[in-house]
């Protein structure tokens, strides 16, 4: 489900599951095919390690069978993968001392993960843990919103209305690329032409990302 907010465009996508092992491997392949749908193939194996620690960790903490639920969000530049369960027990890293397995999850995020913690929440607890992302996509998304903020800039009527940044970015986009069809137009271009050929461009940069 695609969004914006401050930081740019963003993508979040909620799975709720039963902690059991089945529907873990369930877990495990939607979440990578969902990063394929966005273009981030890129980061699928390590966010296949991180959801799969995660949902075992609630079935080895909070209990086999419970109702969990894993979401992932993509703010272009980082990937979060966050689950949430019913229990409000953090957890711990283990202690030296100790030769259970009940805290060396945390450790196994510490290592993948560019950042990570605990919530507690109103009804249990999220742990959630933010992987990088680099991506031909990535950095398209960012040159655009480059480009939107500037344009915004150049027509200050347009932000007095009282819009959110949000609505005013989607419609700065449209403006935009109308603008652009019209400068193609003078330039002697089939503005359909131009279409076309970034239509070609934005697939062949989806395909490339879900192939890395």
């Amino acid at each position: 489900m695609p969004g914006c907010d401050a930081h740019g465009p963003r993508f979040r996508c909620v799975l709720p599951f039963e902690a059991e092992p089945a529907e873990v491997r369930l877990l495990r392949r939607a979440a990578v095919a969902q990063l394929g749908q966005w273009g981030v193939a890129s980061v699928a194996e390590e966010a296949e390690l991180l959801v799969t620690e995660l949902a075992t960790n609630v079935i080895k903490h909070v209990g086999g069978g419970v109702s969990a639920t894993l979401i992932l969000e993509w703010r272009c530049e980082r990937l979060r993968v966050e689950v949430h369960d019913k229990s409000q027990i953090l957890p711990a890293p283990v202690q030296a001392c100790c030769d259970e397995e009940c805290g060396r999850g945390l450790h196994l995020l510490a290592a993948l993960a560019a950042d990570w913690g605990t919530v507690l929440t109103a009804v249990g607890k999220s742990v959630w843990c933010e992987i990088a992302v680099q991506s031909a996509v990535c950095q398209r998304v960012e040159r655009a919103r480059g480009a939107l903020e500037r344009y915004k800039e150049s027509r200050p009527f347009m932000a007095a209305r009282g819009r959110s940044e949000a609505a005013f970015l989607d419609e700065s986009a449209v403006e935009l690329i109308a603008d652009l069809l019209h400068w193609a137009a003078a330039q002697g271009q089939d503005p359909d032409d131009v279409l076309d050929q970034a239509q070609m461009h934005y697939e062949a940069d989806g395909e490339a990302a879900a192939a890395a």
